[in-house]
Parts: structure tokens; sequence; C-alpha cells
């Protein structure tokens, strides 16, 4: 009786605060919608053909629509090496992925977010030279993934508060 009474005044405290789900309406809501009519041109190299992928699964779970925005993005890949050993050789690396993007509205070409997201990781070299490479992909494969998720929470962010 008493977690019953503590739990309606929670939903009663949580429903006077303002808050309203991102995605209201599920697929067919106003934030899935705007997601889904983002067109993303491919982004140059490899980390930009991983991003754009990345970002096409996201923004197209909500279905096709017809592109009313568009999505440029410019990444800067750094790898560099850091700790410094004995021997004068690398044991460490660090592995930045930054994006430059903007989301334009193609009807009239005005520029409805200018933002930046980026994420790094580090990476041990070992004497194995495969796999420090193949740690330094699967680094930049999980990087790719961060920042796209990070571009469609503030696309998302953009896209709701256009709805208002």
């Amino acid at each position: 009786m008493i977690r019953a009474l503590a739990l309606a005044a929670a939903l009663l405290a949580l429903a006077g605060c303002g808050l309203q789900p991102m995605y209201a309406g599920g697929g067919s809501g106003t934030v899935a919608r705007g997601l889904a009519a983002v067109d993303v041109p491919p982004i140059e190299g490899r980390a930009g053909w991983l991003v754009r992928n990345a970002l096409r699964d996201r923004l197209g779970a909500a279905g096709a629509e017809t592109p009313r925005y568009r999505l440029d993005v410019r990444l800067d890949d750094q790898l560099e090496g850091l700790g410094v050993l004995s021997d004068d050789t690398v044991g460490r690396e660090r592995r930045t992925l930054r994006a430059r993007y903007q989301l334009v509205d193609t009807a009239d070409g005005t520029i409805l977010l200018d933002a930046t997201a980026g994420s790094d990781a580090g990476i041990d070299v070992v004497s194995s030279e495969y796999a420090t490479i193949a740690a330094e992909q699967t680094a930049l494969e999980n990087l790719a993934q961060e920042v796209a998720e990070r571009i469609v929470t503030q696309l998302s962010l953009t896209l709701r508060q256009q709805d208002r």
C-alpha cells in the first residue's frame, strides 16, 4: 500500500516536471521523421565511410523519406604516439576522431546546426605489428560509432526544437 502511494506520488511529480520524450510517437513522430529525412553525402576516407554508414544506420531506422535536410560532415582522424619506452619505441598510441558537421535545410540552404563531435581511444602498441594494426582499426570503428551517436543526438535535439 505504501509502495503504491509512493509510486503514484513519483509519477505525479514526474508528470509535472515538463519533461517530454524525445521520440514521442515512435517511428511516426516528428523527430523520427525528421531524422529519416536527413541525407548524408559521402565522407572522405575510411573513417568517413565508417561514420557515414553508422549515421545512415541510425538515421534510416524510421524508414526512407524524401531528403529534406543534408548533413555535411568533415572528419579529422589523428593517430599519435604516446608513452615512449626505454628503448625509444612507442608503447601507447592515441587515436582521435573529430567531426565538424552542418545540418542544411535543402529547401532554402539554411544552416540549422553547425557543431562538432569527437572521441578518442588509447591503443597499446605490442610486439606484433599485426595486433597493433588490428587494434588501431578496431579503435577507428568504435570511434566512428561513438561520433555518429553524438551527431544523431544533437540532430535529434535540433529537429525537436525546429518542431516547436
